[in-house]
């Protein structure tokens, strides 16, 4: 198929609105509704977030090689959404810590694999436009967030537990039965995507050992790792840097809808910096432009300056959720797609950001609130100066079986 339908291309796009539109309802708000309704602690709030990352880790490449050992990614992501919207509703009414850490384990069996299986559908559908029409789809994930983010306060009043109106904090919970609808439509929407000889191409057992083997797609992973590593933890721990300047929450929330509205616009545009750049190039300008962020941010203690070189965080967002899963792109082959996809998140997101999260906390409670980003630009610098040396330039993979295989497609 050397063209996507425009009907695949409007699918995929509502699919992400509503996908990402979902993760803006819901983590910007869970830990306060552990909180403020659900009454934990600040320790049990931790270790209730923690759950997610760390089931995670587990999931995701299981639900991978579901989807390529079956070849039914389309079927894989719809019951993965079913699910997560499940979870999401099932926890409105629990309110005992126990009760909270196990149903937000299960919720995560399902959610945390639900982007990079979207990503592997979004990959094979796309396969023909080129890089760019995967930008263009992408961004109307964040356009979904910031949706979000900013409608939600104003839908329940302030949510803060300390100024916050009864009606409000009760309100708050709406986030868990909206971001499952929010999760289902997702699912709906993409069980209408066309059967396609990509989506439904078959692996073999075991052939998973190709992606462990292949030096290039180790070492991206590697790199990847040391990315979040460095980055995540600054900004997951942000607003207690904003607060050490003089800065307010309502501060914060400002910022973000000032990275989020410029980010929208980066991402869509993405597949110009990758003609001119390639996978390697924007992953390079994605780690080198946190580092600038960080650093600056550290280093000037200024509230303004900060403010201002948030522009940044687009960029970053642009380099790391697009070339990353285009370099897995055109390294795995089409069999293994949702794997090598699946792969990556585990140990981005999924490693990196634990123990990004781990260190920032640990810097900030012995060297200050500006330690995890003078630490996070530092490292993220030096990993963009050797960029040329970690990552290779993509190669693909080939294998006798690399060729599609029309199998019994997904039922519409």
């Amino acid at each position: 198929m050397g063209q996507t339908p425009t009907r695949s291309i409007v699918l995929l796009s509502v699919t992400w609105f509503f996908l990402i539109g979902a993760l803006g309802l819901f983590f910007p708000y869970y830990s306060l509704y552990l909180s403020a309704n659900a009454g934990l602690s600040g320790s049990q709030v931790g270790l209730v977030m923690a759950t997610i990352p760390l089931v995670g880790i587990i999931v995701q490449p299981l639900w991978g090689r579901l989807a390529d050992l079956t070849g039914s990614r389309k079927r894989v992501f719809t019951v993965i959404t079913v699910g997560a919207a499940l979870g999401y509703a099932g926890l409105y009414p629990v309110r005992s810590f126990p009760g909270l850490v196990a149903g937000t384990a299960l919720l995560a069996v399902f959610s945390a694999a639900a982007i990079p299986s979207c990503i592997a559908l979004s990959m094979a559908l796309l396969r023909g436009t080129g890089p760019h029409t995967f930008g263009l789809v992408r961004a109307w994930g964040t356009v979904g967030f910031l949706i979000a983010v900013v409608a939600f306060p104003a839908v329940v009043g302030p949510a803060d537990p300390q100024t916050g109106t009864a009606a409000a904090r009760d309100g708050l919970g709406l986030i868990l039965p909206l971001t499952g609808v929010f999760t289902l439509m997702a699912g709906l929407t993409a069980a209408r995507l066309p059967r396609d000889e990509q989506v439904t191409v078959r692996a073999s057992r075991g052939d998973w050992r190709l992606l462990a083997r292949d030096g290039p797609f180790v070492r991206l992973l590697a790199f990847v790792l040391a990315t979040y590593f460095f980055l995540q933890g600054p900004i997951a721990l942000f607003p207690i840097f904003v607060r050490s300047l003089g800065g307010s929450v309502e501060m914060v929330s400002r910022m973000w809808i000032f990275m989020l509205a410029l980010e929208i616009p980066l991402v869509a545009l993405s597949g110009t910096g990758f003609r001119w750049l390639g996978p390697r190039g924007l992953l390079a300008l994605g780690v080198g432009s946190g580092a600038i962020r960080w650093l600056v941010s550290a280093l000037a203690g200024d509230l303004r300056v900060v403010y201002a070189v948030q522009i940044l965080h687009g960029v970053t967002v642009m380099g790391l959720i697009i070339g990353g899963p285009i370099y897995v792109e055109a390294v795995v082959p089409a069999r293994l797609r949702a794997t090598g996809q699946a792969m990556l998140s585990m140990v981005g997101m999924g490693a990196g950001g634990i123990l990004s999260n781990l260190v920032s906390g640990w810097l900030i409670d012995h060297l200050g609130p500006a330690a995890p980003a003078l630490f996070g630009g530092a490292g993220a610098l030096l990993l963009t100066v050797s960029m040329g040396v970690l990552v290779p330039p993509p190669r693909r993979l080939v294998h006798p079986e690399d060729l599609p295989k029309a199998v019994a497609p997904d039922l519409p």
